[in-house]
């Protein structure tokens, strides 16, 4: 076993693997702490160890030494361990709970499956009292309670709650004072001429000069892409047309998009200036930055003289006029659910335009062409509406509903203990059979109490998950809520439908066939689950 290292260079702790930090002592104390959890008796409160962690440094606790010392605690209060939530290389700061990839599942999953949730530190856990402010109504809505190892935190008494709040004012505190640096750090960097933090501008990449200060230098197969791109623009040729020619000969990622493509081209960066973000508008466009002097702030060798971006930009907004307006609901309806049969790629609204007029049509993204186009997209977009309804309009709409079982236990022990105490007492020498007339009537408590014991089902005094059925079908709720609710829960279950199009001699138009592909657990699918955390994100 490889012993732990206590220097880190900056590359490593850009990523950090716990398996790595188990010692031979780490596992025998594991091993120790889990013979003493089989101990336990069946009904002990189970536990969830959270355990989270953004880089390792030599002044952070390890993983390991988190878990080892939440399964310490959680001996101490007699839980029994159901899960570790290890979470690394993530920061409390940008990620809440509930999003976590490990935490996050637990709790919009598994609820059911643990009473309380450990953590070392509660800046381990939180650093926005939003985000505790969340915890703690979540952990009092579903009867859990939040402990922490190194802090006075327990929901089940009002001081524990008073002084979780405390503590989670502190840590947002320092939480925004690190946020202020940072951004301080980002309004220094904006005014200056030299290079010092950021992503720089696509085109360009960071070198260090002679005298190992940060500079920007071009990227030699980016550089090359925006000049042919610049070239494509002016004869004409469109972003999507560019990003296939660009991605076979993988001069970019095969994840680039026709919009991302515009977005790189219209930079002004491009001219080695510095910029920011624009915000403003719904879109994502760049600005320039500009210096004291009025002027913006040039920063590295222009990939593009100003000649020639501006060149550019008149050419993409000539291309751009021709373009339809942007359609408020998306251009095509169903998308993501709608897929093509013979290159298994999404079905999408595309225009043609001609003398005559503009016309629509349904493509796929793989086929040569886009396959034979499949015309008037609303009559699609009826039958689909018509086959899904057949298929599963009448199931009724369930939500999924957390039930404790809290109460029936505490009905089940009652019933338990007065069955036991009716029964001690009808043996010989007890109080119930000293005469005829008290034997009786114990015995007849004594079966009615069994009767009542009997009837309470097993599963009621577990914590779980129900499903209620509102009282609606799926086709009443799409009447509500129209194509747009279908195909938000059709992309949600894994609906999809085929698309295949047949030629047919002397018709332009294809003959078009739709197959609706439904998964065998649509039912539990369709639930819906209430999402806890919709308004936090």
């Amino acid at each position: 076993m490889g012993k732990r290292t206590k220097s880190r260079s900056a590359a490593e702790r850009q990523t950090y693997n716990v398996e790595a930090e188990w010692t031979e002592a780490d596992l025998a104390l594991l091993e120790e702490l889990k013979k003493a959890e089989s101990l336990l008796p069946d009904d002990a409160p189970r536990a969830l160890l959270s355990v989270r962690l953004s880089v390792l440094t030599d002044d952070t606790t390890s993983p390991v030494r988190q878990e080892l010392d939440l399964r310490i605690k959680a001996r101490e209060m007699g839980c029994r361990v159901v899960g570790v939530a290890s979470d690394l290389n993530v920061s409390a700061t940008k990620v809440p709970p509930w999003k976590r990839k490990q935490l996050g599942d637990w709790l919009n999953n598994r609820a059911p499956e643990f009473d309380a949730l450990l953590f070392w530190k509660l800046d381990r856990f939180v650093r926005r009292l939003s985000d505790l402010s969340t915890m703690i109504d979540w952990c009092l809505k579903y009867g859990k309670n939040l402990v922490s190892k190194h802090d006075s935190i327990d929901l089940t008494t009002t001081a524990g709650k008073i002084m979780v709040t405390i503590i989670g004012g502190i840590a947002e505190i320092e939480a925004a004072n690190t946020s202020t640096r940072v951004a301080s750090l980002w309004d220094y960097a904006k005014t200056q001429k030299e290079w010092i933090i950021g992503k720089p501008t696509y085109g360009y990449m960071t070198d260090e000069d002679e005298n190992g200060k940060l500079t920007l230098v071009f990227d030699p197969t980016a550089y090359k892409a925006l000049h042919w791109s610049r070239r494509m623009a002016l004869r004409g040729v469109s972003a999507r047309r560019q990003v296939k020619v660009l991605k076979r000969a993988e001069l970019v990622t095969q994840g680039l998009t026709p919009s991302t493509q515009l977005r790189r081209l219209k930079n002004p960066g491009l001219m080695g200036y510095r910029v920011e973000e624009d915000k403003n508008g719904g879109q994502r466009r760049s600005k320039l930055i500009l210096g004291k002097d009025g002027r913006p702030i040039k920063i590295a060798e222009p990939i593009f003289t100003e000649e020639e971006y501006e060149t550019l930009q008149a050419a993409l907004t000539m291309r751009a006029k021709g373009q339809p307006a942007r359609q408020p609901g998306g251009a095509t309806k169903f998308l993501g659910v709608l897929i093509c049969k013979d290159c298994e790629t999404h079905m999408t609204v595309q225009n043609t335009t001609n003398k005559f007029g503009t016309y629509k049509y349904l493509r796929c993204g793989a086929c040569k062409s886009g396959g034979l186009g499949a015309p008037n997209p609303d009559e699609i977009y009826n039958r689909l509406v018509e086959d899904v309804l057949s298929a599963i309009g009448d199931f009724p709409v369930q939500t999924r509903e957390y039930a404790q079982g809290a109460e029936a236990r505490k009905e089940v022990k009652r019933l338990e203990e007065s069955v036991a105490y009716y029964m001690k007492e009808l043996e010989p020498g007890g109080r119930f059979a000293k005469t005829r007339f008290t034997r009786e009537q114990a015995e007849e408590t004594l079966d009615k109490l069994i009767a009542e014991l009997g009837a309470i089902d097993p599963e009621t005094t577990q914590d779980r998950w129900v499903n209620v059925h509102n009282g609606k079908t799926f086709r009443e709720r799409w009447e509500d809520g129209g194509m747009e609710a279908m195909a938000a829960d059709l992309v949600r279950v894994g609906i999809k439908c085929e698309v295949s199009r047949n030629k047919i001699p002397k018709v332009r138009a294809p003959e078009v066939h739709l197959r609706l592909l439904v998964p065998k657990d649509v039912r539990e699918r369709l639930i819906l689950k209430e999402d806890d955390f919709a308004a936090r994100f």
